[in-house]
């Protein structure tokens, strides 16, 4: 089994930061693609940030430049982290990841629970 954990959100002051970390562990041959979502209430979860393994980062544009998606391979982790924090708002960070069971085979899509995280106004 496979499992990822989230850990880090909260409350926030408006402009503050915030680091999130993501853990997986169980039957872990190779972790492909890394990544963040979030889901604001009444909305659709919606990337983040993405690493892939060995690939070049990609941000949505609106938090490029305040946000940063960083990896540990040896650890099999992935955090963002956030700057500057906009206020007024509350969303879910979910962490993804794409786990190799094989060397042959293709990778499976594993999920967080999720971390709310809340700034407010």
């Amino acid at each position: 089994q496979v499992q990822l954990v989230e850990s880090g959100g909260g409350l926030v002051q408006p402009g503050g930061s915030l680091r999130l970390s993501c853990a997986a562990s169980g039957s872990i041959f190779r972790i492909g693609t890394m990544a963040w979502y979030r889901q604001a209430p009444g909305k659709q979860r919606e990337l983040v940030a993405n690493i892939p393994d060995g690939g070049t980062t990609a941000y949505a544009d609106s938090v490029k430049g305040r946000f940063t998606i960083s990896r540990d391979n040896a650890k099999n982790t992935v955090c963002l982290q956030m700057n500057s924090l906009k206020p007024g708002h509350t969303d879910v960070y979910y962490c993804y990841a794409v786990v190799g069971p094989g060397r042959e085979q293709s990778g499976a899509v594993y999920w967080g629970q999720g971390t709310q995280h809340t700034v407010p106004t």
